[in-house]
């Protein structure tokens, strides 16, 4: 067996490390965890098919026919917002090569200098400044790399963001610089249709119960009371997500950041990337650029990977089949016992003299002798000895 080293072009996503699962030829990007996606997926489709389905035809025919429209409208809004924030890079920061680890790691060493033992190294943070204010950039011992401003590693994805915001299990993936503005829009969006849903459901079940009373409208319309409580106890939640959200865009702020408290006015650190101004707060992070990904997810690599290849079989191999499959037919053509029995017929019987041909002495095995010529038969050599003797 001898390994070949196969050259082959293999996609960028396919070799990047971290805990991400990639679909569509590297185009859908999302965590490993995406069973509460699913689940979110489940409420939002199956609250609004009921909704559809007892609701719409009733509030077309008596109300309007505006409202399944809105309502249509609403729906596929917030499930593009989903599957944008879902499916998306949310700006992942690729990780340094060895070739850089191993450059960033010198220049660490030598800015320290020699650690004398048993003392820990200093941090490894270097300091850059924005708007007049000094910013930190940790350095990460996973990806090998200083992170940018506003930063952070997600464990769960086992990736640096940029912009980090948080890890919502909800879209099953993280929120940050590239996709924070659709995880907005889809609460926002959200929010409105749970209202919206909720409110019709209550005028539904008002106006039938005037007809045909309270209890019977109930019966009539069971979709109805699964619909109002999901609607009642998500609603809070979803309100309340996108009121906070509303709230940290204003003071353009992060997840993160707010939780750490980085920017809580402590040793008169302020937040550099504020414009002091809400509306221009907003602008930025709902209406400034797409940034487009670093990561070259479909970009195309080489890669070595050994293959194992079978060695062809030699001229000595397959000239040993034959071979012995020759001497086994000669053997059992000429080979017979030494001592003839009542079996063995005679005309195979092999006589002495032939025996003693064939049979080598063991000196003749032991030293090799150089090439003589035959040696006689043992009669020959007997009448030899008996002129001998007679001649002495």
């Amino acid at each position: 067996m001898s390994a070949v080293m196969i050259t082959r072009k293999v996609r960028k996503w396919e070799k990047l490390p971290g805990k991400n699962t990639f679909c569509c030829d590297g185009r859908v990007m999302m965590a490993r965890q995406k069973g509460v996606f699913y689940l979110t997926l489940f409420l939002i489709i199956g609250t609004c098919s009921l909704f559809f389905a007892f609701e719409c035809p009733y509030l077309a025919v008596n109300l309007s026919p505006a409202i399944p429209v809105f309502a249509a409208l609403l729906f596929l809004f917030v499930m593009a917002m989903l599957l944008r924030t879902s499916f998306s890079d949310p700006g992942v920061l690729p990780r340094a090569l060895p070739e850089e680890a191993t450059f960033i790691e010198m220049e660490i060493e030598a800015a320290n200098g020699n650690v004398p033992a048993g003392q820990r190294p200093p941090p490894r943070i270097r300091n850059v400044q924005i708007n007049n204010q000094i910013v930190k950039l940790k350095y990460c011992y996973t990806c090998k790399i200083f992170r940018p401003p506003r930063a952070s590693h997600c464990s769960i994805c086992d990736n640096c963001v940029d912009r980090f915001d948080h890890h919502c299990p909800w879209v099953g993936n993280c929120v940050g610089k590239r996709n924070y503005r659709y995880f907005y829009l889809f609460t926002l969006s959200l929010s409105l249709l749970t209202i919206y849903i909720f409110t019709f459901d209550i005028v539904h079940v008002v106006m039938r119960s005037v007809d045909s009373g309270f209890l019977n409208t109930l019966k009539e319309t069971p979709g109805t009371v699964l619909e109002v409580l999901v609607c009642f106890f998500t609603l809070w939640s979803v309100v309340g997500l996108t009121g906070f959200h509303t709230y940290l865009i204003s003071l353009n702020q992060t997840t993160n950041e707010d939780i750490k408290g980085s920017w809580s006015g402590k040793n008169r650190v302020q937040n550099p990337y504020s414009h002091k101004n809400i509306i221009k707060n907003c602008c930025e992070v709902l209406c400034g650029p797409a940034y487009p990904s670093v990561l070259d997810r479909r970009g195309l690599m080489q890669e070595d990977s050994p293959a194992s290849e079978t060695s062809p079989p030699s001229s000595s191999s397959m000239n040993s089949v034959p071979q012995t499959t020759h001497a086994m037919l000669c053997l059992q053509k000429t080979t017979a016992p030494l001592i003839p029995n009542e079996h063995t017929p005679d005309d195979v019987k092999p006589s002495i003299a032939d025996s003693a041909e064939k049979t080598p002495s063991p000196k003749e095995e032991e030293s090799p002798a150089p090439k003589l010529p035959p040696l006689a038969s043992p009669e020959t050599d007997a009448e030899t000895s008996i002129i001998k003797d007679k001649a002495h």
